[in-house]
Formats: C-alpha cells, structure tokens, sequence
C-alpha cells in the first residue's frame, strides 16, 4: 500500500491538475480514496474507473458514474451497481437475467424494483443460489409460489422476506399445507445423514460447519424457522410453540418479538439461557412488572439491556446505572425525560442519577451550571462535554478533578484554544484527551504540537488543518506510516510537497533495478520543535 498516495487521495485541496496525475498512477487502494472524493468530476471519475476496474462498483454507487458511462457487457458488475441503485434501464435486467455468470444473476436478483418479466425469470433460474436470491426479494404472489419449492433453501429465503403473505408463513412454520422439501445445501453436497465431523478438516465444497441434514434437511429447517420468527409478517399464533424449542436461537428470536401475549414474555423470564432473558430485556413492549423482576437478574447482559430500555421506570434505571457499567452515553429513558423529571434527577441524592442525566446535551443552563460544580467526579467528567459552559466553568472543573474530567473536557465543542493547550500539556498526560485534542475543532498549532508525541493522538492531529505547514511537511517524510498518510491527507499540506510526492512515489513502491538511479525522497524532516 502506498500510504501517502492513499493520504493524497483524501485531501480535499489537491488541486484539480494534480488529482488528474494521481488518477493516472492510481492503484486499487489508492482508488478506493478517490472514489469518496466530493469533488471528482464525471470526465475524472470515468477516467479512474478505466484506470482501476476495482473503482467501477463504488463509483456507480457514488453515483459518479451513469448509465451513459458504462457497457453493461463489458462491465456487468458496474451495471448490477447502477441496477441497484435504479439508475439503470429495465433492458439492462433483461440482458444480465441471461448472464452465464451465476454470480451475476444472483446479484441482479437481489435488486429492488426490477420488471414483473425478469423476476419471473430469476425465480425459475436453474442455480439454487438465484432462485432464493430472488425469494428474499419477490413481490408477494411470487414469494407465495415459491413457499413450495422443492428446496429449502429457497424456502428459508421466502421465510425471510416481508412481504410474503401472513398465511404462507404460518405454512412454513408448522408445514401444513406444503409437499416437503426435497433438497437443502447440505445433502446437495453431501450423502445423508450427514454432520460435520468436527477433527475433520473442511474441504472445499463442504457444507457450512453448523450444516447438517438427516434426510429432513436439519440445518436449514431451523434456519428456517429462525428467519421466520425474525419476519414481522409471520403470525404470533404460529409462534408461541416455540417458547420451550430446545434453540436457544430460536428463543432469542421469540423473545425479541413484540407482537407475542403477555404470558409468553412472562414465561421467557425465567429462560435458563441468559442471552434469551438479554434480548427480552431490550424489547420495548414489555412491561413495568416485567422490567422490575429482570432488574434482578444476576446477568449483567440482562441489566445492561433493561438499562436501554425505553420505558425502564427512573428509579430502576438509577439503580441500575450503579452496577450495570452503562457507560457515557445517553441512554433513550433519560433522552425523553420531562423537565420535571430532569429537575428530580438533577437534585437526587445518588450520584448514578445525576450521572445519567448530565449526559445529556440539552440541560437547562441552571442545571448544567449546577451539575458543572457537583462534588463527584463522574458527575462532572459526564457534563464536561456539554455546550454552553464557560472556560472559567471548564477550568475549574479541572482545578478540582484533575485528570479524571480532563478528556470530557477536551470533548467540549467550546473549550478554548487556550485550554485546549493547556489540557494538551498536563503531567501526567491523559491519552484520551490527547486524542480528543488532537481532532478538535478548536485546536491550534500548540495544542497539536504536544498531541504529536502520543502514538494515537499523532495521526489524527497530523491531520488536523491548524497545524502548520511546515510540521506537516516533516510529517510526511517522517517514519510513522499512519501520521504520514494523516499528512499526506492534510488540506494545509503546500502544493508544491503534494507535486513532489506523485512521480517519486510509484517508483518508490517498486523494487529499482541495480542500475536506475535511486528515487529523490520526500522533503528532509527537520525538528518540529525548532518552530
């Protein structure tokens, strides 16, 4: 990889002319910068794609590229992008309907919104792949023919889509009404009954290592029934069976279900398996008495999730919020929270409560203010980042706290030059906050000069366009490959280092025979400190 080619790729002020030799030298990585760049013209993007075929798909994804540009027998992977994207004509699925490449007609299947004629074709495809392709994606009345195909793949992938018919899901769920599969992906490949063989080594051609099938096609039943119960449209009647099935998978699809009786969320409570009771306790439609008997389970999974819930009752949360690591982030209970409530969490006694609500960003001033000189640390370290508050109020956050509020404080989208600095020099350092410093929009040529000697705040702030040119240019050239890429990506980067580095670069990257004379290096590095 050519790391600084890469860098050049991203900085939005590589001048057109230049953009256009890099084009020209351009490799796959190299290639995948540029497609993401806003200012790529179409006579550019065009050029790239003849350049590096790998940059087709994502600039028609990009849209960079339109139907005009591309041969869609020359380049049916670009063509299938612009079919998915619907930016390409309806005659073009026809002509890829009859692609030899099976692989393509897989991919066409998987289109949206393509014409009645092509996906009639595709579900009768003779390559299994194809036809369950198209199951997945198939208008109701195609899907509900296909519930009856003789494969269960195909089956599996009509369990899967949403819009087939309520009533051909239940079909598939409880078999009535359906003849019986006759093939699965399993005993395609392999004579029944059949199990991985787990000292075995895979060869190529097995069956995936949890594929099994005993005649009644094991594997792909349960899954299946699996991307039946994850399927909205199928029946909560035909389900509730399964709150005792031996899969725990299955189980988890139950549980995280929002359609089923009381008494089944009930049952899945008491779930021996503590991931089904972790989904159960993320579901939204359970209730007050529910919440409460999960807020003792000894599973932290469980209390993490009833934490995340949104209709978890404020006194549970803070409960929770002692002993269920939630972490910094704002959780959706106290997002929705009513003034009052905000007021009550604020003045609570418990420190988890006032730590839960100071993560949000759109306190009142009075209550930020207040909070912003609250005696606990992880009170303070949680409002630290939130907007409005003053550098004197930030200053003194870290006076009294020292380094355990000083990165919520660099997050703060208002704290000064100034004190970015100064929070960028304290001893010991806080690597966090270096790292914060070194991507904040604040930060000035100081600040990003002392979050250069960290390893992982080096990158982001070579990056960063407050540093000065000169340090950038050592940058480059210096030996850390991903602070020189961040470099090579900075917009303060002099136009005349970025010529520079474009003709040295590619023969650079190739090994030079003992004759050729040896390529100029980047810009000598000079001590940044110097400055």
């Amino acid at each position: 990889m050519n790391h600084l080619l890469c860098g050049l790729a991203a900085n939005e002020n590589l001048p057109s002319p230049l953009l256009d030799r890099l084009i020209a030298v351009a490799d796959a990585e190299v290639a995948h910068h540029l497609a993401d760049r806003a200012d790529l013209s179409r006579p550019q993007a065009v050029a790239l794609a003849a350049r590096v075929e790998e940059s087709g798909v994502p600039l028609a994804y990009r849209g960079r590229l339109t139907a005009a540009d591309v041969d869609p027998v020359a380049r049916p992977d670009v063509a299938l992008a612009l079919l998915d994207t619907g930016a390409a004509p309806a005659a073009w699925a026809r002509l890829l309907a009859a692609d030899p490449v099976v692989e393509h007609r897989e991919k066409l299947a998987a289109c949206p919104g393509l014409p009645p004629d092509v996906v009639e074709t595709l579900a009768a495809d003779p390559e299994v792949r194809v036809v369950a392709e198209a199951a997945l994606c198939a208008p109701a009345h195609v899907a509900a023919r296909l519930a009856a195909h003789p494969h269960a793949e195909v089956r599996r992938m009509v369990a899967a889509n949403e819009a087939t018919p309520p009533s051909v899901l239940e079909a598939l769920v409880t078999g009535d009404g359906l003849p019986a599969a006759r093939h699965c992906l399993v005993c395609d490949r392999q004579r029944p009954p059949f199990a991985h063989d787990p000292h075995r080594p895979r060869c190529d051609g097995d069956p995936p290592p949890w594929g099994s099938c005993d005649g009644a096609h094991t594997s792909t039943t349960h899954d299946l029934l699996h991307a039946a119960l994850r399927n909205p449209a199928t029946p909560a009647e035909a389900l509730v069976g399964f709150v005792e099935h031996p899969s725990q998978l299955l189980r988890r699809a139950l549980a995280a279900r929002r359609d089923l009786p009381t008494p089944v969320y009930e049952f899945l409570a008491s779930d021996p398996d503590p991931g089904v009771r972790a989904d159960l306790a993320e579901n939204p439609v359970i209730g007050d008495a529910l919440i409460r008997t999960l807020a003792d389970d000894d599973c932290h999974d469980v209390r993490r999730g009833l934490a995340h819930h949104p209709g978890t009752p404020l006194d549970v949360l803070t409960r929770l919020a002692r002993g269920a690591k939630i972490g910094a982030t704002l959780v959706p209970r106290i997002a929705t929270a009513s003034l009052t409530e905000v007021e009550a969490l604020a003045g609570a006694s418990d420190p988890a409560a006032r730590m839960l609500v100071a993560q949000r960003r759109d306190l009142p001033a009075e209550i930020r203010d207040a909070l912003a000189t609250d005696p606990d640390a992880k009170v303070v370290k949680s409002v630290a980042p939130h907007p409005g508050l003053k550098e004197s109020q930030l200053r003194a956050m870290a006076e009294r706290h020292g380094a355990r509020v000083i990165a919520g404080i660099a997050a703060n989208p208002d704290a000064t030059p100034a004190l970015l600095a100064e929070l960028a020099r304290h001893e010991p350092p806080v690597r966090k906050a270096l790292r914060l410093i070194a991507g904040h929009d604040n930060a000035t040529a100081p600040a990003l000069l002392a979050c250069l000697d960290d390893d992982e705040a080096r990158p982001l702030a070579a990056g960063h366009p407050a540093l000065s040119p000169a340090v950038v240019t050592d940058l480059v050239a210096g030996p850390d490959r991903r602070s020189a890429e961040a470099a090579a990506a900075n917009p303060s980067l002099p136009p005349t280092v970025m010529a520079e580095l474009l003709p040295l670069l590619p023969e650079r990257a190739e090994s030079p025979g003992r004759d050729a004379e040896p390529a100029p290096g980047p810009p000598r590095s000079r001590d940044r400190r110097t400055r």
